[in-house]
């Protein structure tokens, strides 16, 4: 799960993680008397949504008097912001962050991911704060320092030091960054999160160290832990579409082709998709029913396949296993008929009870294809929309 910045920021806050003071803001009217209460000669306005790039989209903003935070409040608040990971449809801006300015002295990357190579937890830190980590990766790989995490032994205080001098800190910087780094690891565990990232990470002439902004993402499958962080999610901030999955327990999420899948499992999603691609298609959508679908989730499945415009044909690729083959075919048949399908429906199934699922479509006097394997599937749905 996504969460905005100043919900990150509260997360960090209660592990003593240093950030900005900051307010949250609804109305522009409300920018001037934050700056006030703030009392920093310089504030900061930031749009609040989820994706990064704000700064070059006009989403932050340096307002060095109140009158002038109301003004860039009001600009942004209510705005279209566009960056390089909202696509060209960009985040209507609903609120601002009005945060107290710092005098910066460096900017630093800190980050911290779950490694899929080691299957451990990853610290990466960088003097090229400031800047999109993907993109230091790409042209000076070698300033990227990381270290993998033993989970036994976590993040102890010889480990923050060592990364503490790969920053070249020295001095109350250094001493303050290596409870930082412990606590920021702290909060990675315990909050239970696949990403956290601070950039930039600054270090001030006051000899202080914060997090001046902050990305997090929450692990899913541990939210049943985290009563009070579920009131984070913003559903303006998902695709509705997917928030409507959801609540079917669907994994949905849409993608920019036009051949709609259904399967059960993530790895038959990810071959599915691949084979379309690779049979000169498009998929749009990874939609999931998972092992114990039903034909109420089957039909609810190909309404929100229908709902988007852009689906010319449906692909539907099940291995029965827990979810036999002739419960979905009754599934698929009710919901084309409920829904009074139009697009193409091909169908490849296979395992349990197979014999019998085909006989339900055939026998359904509606205009099933069926596919022998994926690649035949696959090659049918795209000729399907030619």
């Amino acid at each position: 799960m996504k969460i905005h910045e100043y919900q990150a920021k509260e997360i960090l806050a209660k592990y003593n993680v240093a950030v900005p003071n900051g307010i949250l803001v609804n109305d522009a009217s409300e920018a001037q008397a934050a700056a006030r209460k703030l009392g920093t000669s310089v504030v900061v306005v930031k749009a609040q949504i989820h994706a990064g790039g704000r700064g070059k989209g006009g989403g932050v903003k340096l307002a060095k008097s109140p009158e002038e935070a109301e003004k860039y409040a009001s600009d942004i608040l209510g705005m279209t912001l566009v960056t390089h990971q909202t696509g060209p449809e960009g985040r209507l801006v609903k609120k601002v962050l009005v945060e107290e300015g710092m005098p910066i002295e460096r900017e630093l990357y800190l980050g911290i991911v779950v490694d899929r190579q080691t299957s451990r937890v990853l610290i990466m830190a960088s003097e090229e704060g400031g800047m999109e980590i993907e993109e230091v990766a790409e042209k000076t790989p070698e300033k990227i320092f990381k270290e993998v995490i033993d989970p036994v032994i976590g993040v102890k205080p010889y480990l923050a030091r060592k990364i503490a001098f790969a920053l070249n800190l020295e001095g109350d910087h250094l001493k303050k960054m290596v409870p930082f780094i412990i606590n920021l690891y702290n909060c990675f565990v315990k909050e239970d999160l696949d990403m956290l990232e601070i950039n930039p990470l600054v270090t001030t002439s006051d000899g202080r160290v914060l997090a001046l902004d902050a990305k997090v993402n929450i692990d899913d499958n541990a939210m049943y832990r985290h009563k009070d962080t579920q009131e984070y999610r913003d559903l303006d901030e998902e695709d509705p579409l997917e928030v409507e999955a959801s609540k079917f327990h669907l994994n949905y999420i849409k993608l920019d082709g036009n051949i709609a899948c259904m399967v059960n499992g993530a790895g038959l999603a990810m071959a599915t998709m691949d084979i379309i691609k690779h049979s000169g298609g498009e998929p749009a959508n990874f939609l999931d029913v998972g092992g114990g679908a039903n034909e109420e989730m089957i039909e609810n499945g190909f309404r929100i396949l229908l709902s988007d415009p852009n689906v010319k044909a449906i692909f539907i690729n099940i291995f029965g296993g827990i979810l036999r083959c002739d419960i979905l075919a009754r599934g698929v048949v009710a919901a084309a008929k409920n829904l009074a399908v139009k697009v193409p429906i091909v169908v490849r199934m296979e395992g349990t009870n197979m014999e019998e699922g085909h006989a339900i479509l055939k026998e359904s006097g509606m205009n099933f294809v069926i596919g022998n394997g994926m690649k035949d599937g696959a090659r049918k749905v795209v000729k399907a929309i030619q």
